[in-house]
């Protein structure tokens, strides 16, 4: 009986360890991310009053060549203004082990992105998303990035972290 409350409560163990999460969105690459496919998400309509954190998230397997990720991201407001960051991440350690977490050789990485942001006009907020990694010495970026199996975002209520 206890065996069966357990697995029973497993799943909600689980969904409560998530439960900041207010939205998220995956899209599936076909292992490799091209230079100009631009992953666009369409942010539903969120509480005005309260702050939220954004991430983005990125799966990758040991084909991925590199140690860290140039990520090109811009957040469009419902009333046309947008703010454009050019991003780097640490994938990997200097031992060469993934910071990103999973079991088996695809491992996922939650990358901040945007912290205590409201969502204040009302309206469509469109976030997108594309790759700038280039081999050290070139000018051109790498047209075909090896490894990335997945991209995506999720949005969180912000937490007060006061003591």
């Amino acid at each position: 009986m206890r065996k069966l409350i357990g697995i029973l409560l497993l799943p909600m163990l689980f969904t409560a360890c998530d439960s900041q999460i207010v939205v998220s969105e995956m899209r599936d690459l076909p292992g490799n991310w091209h230079k100009d496919e631009v992953m666009e998400f369409q942010i539903p309509a969120l509480d005005s009053l309260k702050q939220y954190n954004v991430f983005f998230h990125l799966r990758n397997t040991n084909d991925y060549p590199f140690n860290n990720i140039f990520l090109i991201a811009s957040m469009e407001f419902p009333h046309g203004k947008t703010i454009t960051d050019t991003l780097e991440y640490r994938m990997a350690a200097a031992d060469g082990t993934w910071l990103g977490k999973g079991i088996g050789s695809v491992k996922e990485s939650k990358l901040w992105y945007k912290e205590d942001v409201t969502f204040f006009e009302e309206g469509e907020y469109k976030l997108t998303v594309s790759h700038a990694v280039r081999n050290n010495g070139e000018v051109h970026g790498v047209t075909q990035l090896e490894g990335i199996t997945e991209v995506g975002y999720s949005i969180e209520e912000a937490t007060n972290h006061q003591p």
